[in-house]
């Protein structure tokens, strides 16, 4: 108890005022490092071990650095209208205070051409910059364009509640885990085998949706190792709270080497598929495939290798073919056998 009632007393005298007052080079040097830390701590960039980077903020790649960097932008301009207003109205309100008034009483004043410039004129410039920016940044972001030659292709297919991330080159397929090399582009093309779903990894790219039947483009880059979490944006159902996964930029050596891990994985048929298709999450796609273990991304190799394109076409199949609806598991709504989703 003694130790606790010395160090309180010094915490004490350090705290008092007179402590204070003599040392304000001190103080000074304090508030310096403190800032310091702080920075260090926001500025540092996450390695490939470090937790699930979330946010555009912690940007990964020129697309969400981008984004990053108008935000900040549209932040300093709107400043410009921000700033006078916070620092003008408590001196405005101190300057003709009632107990001592020291401006110019004018009953009569009722016009002046310079504030009214200053009142219409920036506000219209400041929407003129802002707009002129978000066009820039429009088409800069365009997500059908490449950001380079020879994109790594993925294709992505979501699912009830997962995603499905092909690797046609490679001949590779998982679940809930997208693996990209840092340096090169990446291309996914992207459709849905159940409801409208939205696709976000906002450390590396923007939100783009999906729909059945139909592909759309996402094109983005990894300037440097790390993590990100990947999710659905679009509400679709009781798992929808547990569709997130897991991005992983690997430099060349580990990209090739997680390539090469995924050699004897269980075969991605009409089968397999089937079950993916199912309405579960992740552990219980796992149970149901007669993996082991509960948690952890699934690997899967390409039993053929046009997957994507097959279950885009079976919703274009102008010929009427009833067997269409059992044909890579139908165009209905997904099974739950046995799952338990979203608990």
């Amino acid at each position: 108890m003694s130790d606790f009632s010395g160090l309180a007393a010094g915490w004490k005298g350090l705290a008092a005022p007179q402590a204070l007052k003599l040392n304000p080079a001190v103080r000074v040097v304090g508030w310096l490092a403190s800032a310091w830390v702080l920075l260090a701590l926001f500025a540092e960039p996450a390695s490939a071990s470090a937790p699930l980077q979330q946010s555009f903020l912690q940007p990964m790649g020129p697309v969400s650095e981008e984004q990053s960097n108008h935000l900040l932008r549209v932040v300093a301009i709107t400043m410009v209208v921000i700033l006078p207003v916070l620092i003008g109205v408590p001196l405005i309100l101190w300057r003709y205070r009632y107990s001592a008034p020291r401006g110019e009483y004018a009953p009569e004043w009722e016009f002046s051409k310079k504030i009214e410039w200053a009142l219409w004129g920036v506000p219209v410039l400041v929407v003129v910059i802002l707009a002129g920016w978000l066009w820039y940044s429009t088409e800069k972001l365009d997500p059908y364009d490449p950001l380079g030659p020879e994109p790594l292709q993925v294709q992505v297919i979501g699912l009830d509640w997962k995603w499905l991330f092909i690797y046609p080159e490679q001949g590779i397929a998982t679940v809930d885990e997208l693996a990209i090399p840092v340096g090169r582009p990446v291309e996914l093309t992207l459709t849905t085998d159940t409801v409208m779903q939205s696709l976000l990894i906002a450390p590396l790219t923007g939100q783009i949706y999906a729909m059945p039947g139909m592909t759309t483009k996402l094109n983005f880059a990894a300037s440097r190792p790390g993590t990100a979490e990947g999710e659905n944006t679009q509400f679709n159902g009781r798992g929808f709270g547990r569709q997130k996964f897991t991005v992983r930029a690997l430099d060349t050596a580990d990209f090739n080497r997680w390539q090469a891990a995924a050699a004897g994985a269980p075969v991605l048929d009409e089968a397999t598929y089937a079950i993916l298709r199912r309405q579960s999450v992740l552990a219980e796609a796992r149970g149901d495939l007669g993996l082991r273990g509960s948690s952890g991304h699934i690997t899967l190799s390409l039993g053929q290798p046009d997957v994507f394109e097959t279950i885009v076409a079976k919703y274009h199949d102008d010929a009427g073919d009833p067997a269409r609806e059992q044909h890579w598991g139908g165009i209905g709504q997904p099974a739950a056998d046995g799952a338990k989703a979203g608990k």
